[in-house]
């Protein structure tokens, strides 16, 4: 006996098309993992939450990254400068926190309001 082929998921309405699109950079305050995870389930159900989700994928990656190299920069560089240099990295991390919150806010909300949102110096890892 063949079990028969699983279907797939049926398309996003306009409407789950901008939220899911919306939550991609929401998820972002969230870092990396959310925004990947929304692509990853609905990039092939909805036209705007795979163009938005990748935007918002790609901002993590860059989050993500800058914090990897921060703390590598501190492990190296504390010791280096006496301590000093870990009172710059907390400031690096602060801000780093501030600004993807401000853009990942600012991101769900145009994109929620039915545009579409770039983030500022985005390196777009995946096209």
């Amino acid at each position: 006996m063949t079990t028969p082929a699983p279907q797939p998921a049926a398309p996003l309405t306009e409407a789950e098309d901008k939220q899911w699109a919306s939550f991609a950079h929401f998820g972002n305050i969230l870092w990396v993992v959310a925004p990947l995870i929304i692509w990853l389930v609905f990039k092939d159900r909805g036209t705007k939450t795979n163009v938005e989700g990748k935007e918002a994928v790609n901002w993590g990656i860059n989050v993500a990254g800058l914090a990897i190299a921060n703390v590598i920069l501190s492990l190296i560089l504390t010791p280096l400068t006496l301590g000093i240099w870990g009172i710059i990295s907390t400031l690096i991390w602060i801000a780093l926190l501030i600004v993807n919150v401000i853009f990942a806010v600012l991101g769900g909300v145009k994109v929620n309001g039915g545009g579409s949102y770039r983030y500022p110096l985005n390196i777009r890892w995946i096209k």
